[in-house]
């Protein structure tokens, strides 16, 4: 199957296949799907109203959980429509402008996630190593201009993409292999060279989740350096602990991503199911599990969580 250009190609269109070969029971692989989006929508809202109606957690930490809360929130319904709209409504045509606007948001809203969790890291530095600072370091001026350059840094970083993908004729096919639209899917259907799009995405990914993740590794060296030389192992314990739930954060964010990365360069002979599942666990299981690690390990939200759940 070629697209049909007519002359421009605006007037493109891409084919979603959701889970191929599995299309009888889209309905019931609709069922999880649905839970899952419902648990990552009321999970993040939540930790975002707690934040914002409890004034004593206006503080650097609860801001930046309020970023990290915002990104995956917006990553989740970024791929929410094309999703639900395969398992419900079996609407799989998705034109090419709106294909690269959700691409445009996926990849966008990924980089910030990982540079809200580099600012989380930041935050711990700061109030471990360097505590008598940490109202000074850490203003609310400072906290807006490092989610706003976060924003900023990532979109224009992932602006090209879509420019990129419109210079290629796509003769080949049309038919992409998730339900969401993502810039290493849509290039394989080129049929030019796609080596400028190779270089672009490896140097994105360098500048931001490479650096990000180096400098996230230095911030916890330079904090286990600190907390070792703390004579106290309850005052050391007591350090670490404020650490858990960022640390589960990163390892949520990082580790799928890793995995995406290996089973697309290494994995071609595996079943077409587990490229599929490694994208969705991706880019659905660090905003489900967030707000629960959040509220689970951090006391003052789930104090405030379960509080008013009537469960304290």
């Amino acid at each position: 199957m070629t697209i049909s250009y007519n002359g421009s190609l605006q007037k493109a269109t891409f084919f979603l296949t959701g889970f191929q070969g599995l299309e009888d029971l889209h309905g019931w692989i609709s069922i999880p799907f649905c839970f899952i989006y419902l648990t990552v929508i009321a999970g993040n809202l939540t930790i975002l109203h707690v934040i914002r109606t409890d004034v004593t957690l206006h503080e650097p930490m609860y801001y930046f959980l309020a970023m990290l809360a915002l990104t995956d929130l917006g990553l989740c319904l970024s791929t929410l429509p094309t999703v639900l709209g395969i398992f419900w409504f079996d609407a799989r045509e998705i034109g090419i402008t709106a294909c690269f606007t959700q691409l445009f948001f996926i990849h966008t809203l990924s980089l910030v996630e990982s540079s809200v969790l580099l600012s989380m890291s930041i935050d711990r530095y700061v109030a471990i190593c360097n505590p008598l600072r940490y109202s000074t370091v850490l203003t609310p001026t400072r906290i807006v201009k490092m989610g706003l350059s976060s924003m900023l840094r990532s979109a224009l970083l992932i602006l090209p993409l879509p420019f990129l993908l419109k210079r290629f004729q796509y003769c080949h096919s049309h038919v992409l292999a998730h339900a969401y639209c993502l810039h290493l899917e849509i290039m394989k259907l080129a049929c030019s060279s796609i080596i400028v799009n190779h270089i672009y995405g490896l140097f994105v990914v360098a500048c931001t989740v490479g650096m990000d993740s180096l400098l996230i590794f230095l911030s916890y060296a330079l904090i286990l350096r600190t907390v070792l030389s703390i004579a106290s192992r309850q005052e050391r314990l007591r350090a670490l602990n404020t650490c858990v739930s960022h640390i589960c954060a990163v390892l949520l964010f990082y580790i799928p991503m890793i995995g995406l990365s290996l089973v697309h360069r290494f994995g071609e002979h595996l079943p077409r199911i587990v490229h599929l599942l490694m994208s969705y666990v991706y880019l659905l299981v660090p905003p489900l599990m967030n707000p629960i690690v959040y509220s689970i390990k951090t006391r003052q939200i789930r104090i405030r969580v379960f509080g008013r759940m009537g469960l304290r």
